[in-house]
């Protein structure tokens, strides 16, 4: 058990995939005084989906869409936000001494009991949401070594437990009839959303009372409403009972519990 306050750390690539992939789970533990915090690899500046000719560029739309993640942040009650200061669409290109670096600058200072990102697949194969999950991983246990200097020279932290966020098939088979398209070309290979099997989900979270502050939150996010398909006009109380399929997590590892019973709470074994 702890003593220390409890702190959540989400480790991701992009402004909107805190609101659309975790809102309720981030809502929930922010409004029972957990302290939460976002570390993003990038602003989206590549992330325009309207006509080509409208496209404001690659500051213009980062600023955008730093402001638009500002303003979901406030929504969640996310305790701190941070950038990494890579480029969207290049992250699996980063250096990784670098960039790993900094991700155990912030987790050294943070000092995060639980960490989650995403899983070895991406959620749907996304490079830059599987480079940023590889980070994360090697990240958590050079933070945990005292050995390893990161670039300010902070303390060893180690976490207790490590997440990735991942999608159930009872999610995708819902959501699947509303979005437009669901495979994307990477090199010369089709991808696309990878659900996962109810026996492979670890962590549930009961989080339906505030889906209402997730959608307000994804709605924040207004250049990447129409990447949602129609998802994106329903009612809210439509949207709401969705977004409550979500809060299903693989724990990774964890250095306080273990077993195959499902787990209500991402803190289980810590409180």
């Amino acid at each position: 058990m702890t003593a220390e306050p409890l702190k959540l750390l989400v480790v991701f690539a992009h402004p909107d995939d805190e609101s659309i992939g975790m809102g309720g789970t981030l809502a929930k533990y922010s409004a029972e005084g957990v302290e939460t915090y976002y570390v993003c690899a990038s602003r989206g500046e590549r992330g325009w989906f309207g006509p080509e000719e409208q496209n404001p560029g690659l500051e213009r739309l980062g600023e955008i869409r730093t402001r638009e993640l500002e303003n979901a942040v406030k929504e969640l009650g996310i305790t701190g936000l941070y950038f990494l200061g890579y480029l969207d669409g290049d992250v699996d290109k980063a250096n990784h001494a670098e960039i790993i670096g900094r991700i155990v600058t912030h987790i050294r200072r943070i000092k995060p009991q639980v960490v989650v990102t995403f899983p070895p697949d991406g959620n749907y194969g996304h490079p830059d949401h599987i480079a940023i999950g590889q980070f994360t991983n090697a990240a958590v246990v050079c933070a945990a070594d005292s050995s390893y200097e990161d670039p300010e020279h902070l303390p060893a932290h180690r976490v207790s437990k490590l997440y990735y966020m991942v999608d159930s098939e009872d999610l995708i088979t819902l959501i699947a009839p509303f979005m437009d398209e669901m495979t994307f070309a990477v090199d010369d290979q089709l991808r696309g959303e990878v659900a996962w099997k109810n026996w492979m989900i670890t962590t549930r979270i009961d989080m339906a009372k505030y889906c209402s502050t997730a959608w307000r939150a994804i709605r924040c996010h207004e250049s990447q409403l129409s990447t949602l398909g129609a998802l994106a006009e329903m009612h809210e109380d439509a949207a709401v009972s969705i977004l409550a399929m979500q809060g299903t997590f693989f724990r990774a590892f964890s250095t306080v519990n273990g077993g195959r019973t499902i787990e209500s709470d991402l803190f289980e074994g810590l409180r």
